[in-house]
């Protein structure tokens, strides 16, 4: 594990309430550069509520989300990404008529500084980032291991591989913190292992990552960290091995299966 002592994202007592619902009820956690944290619980456990109010999404009801030790609620979700707070989405999000290139690109503009004008009169500055966005787009298809499939369109692509692109787009922000949202749901076993070790190589390359994911060999298996809720509450959070062996991590999921079977 590469991370260091202090928090390069740190979620510090965050509440949601929709309507009579409390989805998120006082979370607290630090997340240290260079670590992979694991975002985990049962289903309506407020996962994907607090990756939302991160990213900005959603608004909170208290507390603050800092970013590098300044905080970053209110801010709107383009201002997040291009701060260095990048995600991915439980349902693929890709722009299905664009090639797979055209669409890792998209995420490189959001770090463009070309503007509308400079865009559309083809301006010499313009164009050079363009080039720019266009190569690094490239590489980061070879870094997933998509550059065969660059010309195609993305809406043709196996589902699995139309992750990859998303992985790819998301990273072409240039991001701090990836923010994945159940990456591997719909992906085969051999897909799945490929995954993680495409998460270890993102982490490696200095990305930090929280992971929501429902594949719990997949999450302890590269996870430094984990943080576990439950009906909207923190429940715990500890190394792997200390949440797969917790009674009460246990006793939550085996009480949500049973739920769902009556």
């Amino acid at each position: 594990m590469a991370a260091n002592s202090s928090p390069l994202l740190r979620v510090s007592a965050i509440s949601k309430r929709f309507g009579g619902v409390q989805a998120l009820d006082d979370i607290s956690f630090e997340v240290p550069a260079g670590m992979i944290m694991g975002l985990i619980g049962p289903n309506g456990a407020g996962k994907t509520t607090l990756f939302n109010v991160i990213t900005g999404s959603y608004k909170s009801d208290g507390g603050r989300v800092y970013f590098n030790g300044k905080p970053i609620n209110g801010r709107v979700s383009h201002e997040i990404v291009g701060l260095g707070v990048a995600r991915t989405f439980q349902n693929v999000a890709l722009f299905e008529s664009m090639t797979v290139l055209e669409n890792v690109m998209v995420g490189g503009h959001v770090r463009g500084r070309a503007g509308f004008w400079g865009a559309v009169l083809r301006l010499p500055h313009a164009r050079r980032e363009e080039r720019r966005t266009h190569a690094q787009a490239l590489k980061l298809l070879d870094f997933v291991g998509l550059k065969d499939q660059a010309e195609h369109i993305s809406a043709d692509l196996p589902f699995g591989r139309q992750r990859m692109v998303e992985v790819a787009r998301a990273l072409a922000s240039r991001p701090r913190v990836l923010l994945l949202d159940e990456p591997a749901a719909g992906l085969n076993a051999v897909e799945t292992h490929r995954l993680g070790e495409l998460l270890l190589k993102i982490r490696d390359t200095g990305v930090t990552l929280v992971l929501v994911e429902h594949d719990m060999s997949l999450t302890m298996r590269v996870c430094d960290r984990i943080v576990v809720l439950d009906q909207g509450r923190l429940l715990a959070q500890g190394p792997p091995r200390e949440i797969q062996a917790d009674p009460a991590v246990m006793a939550a999921y085996l009480g949500s299966q049973e739920h769902a079977a009556h």
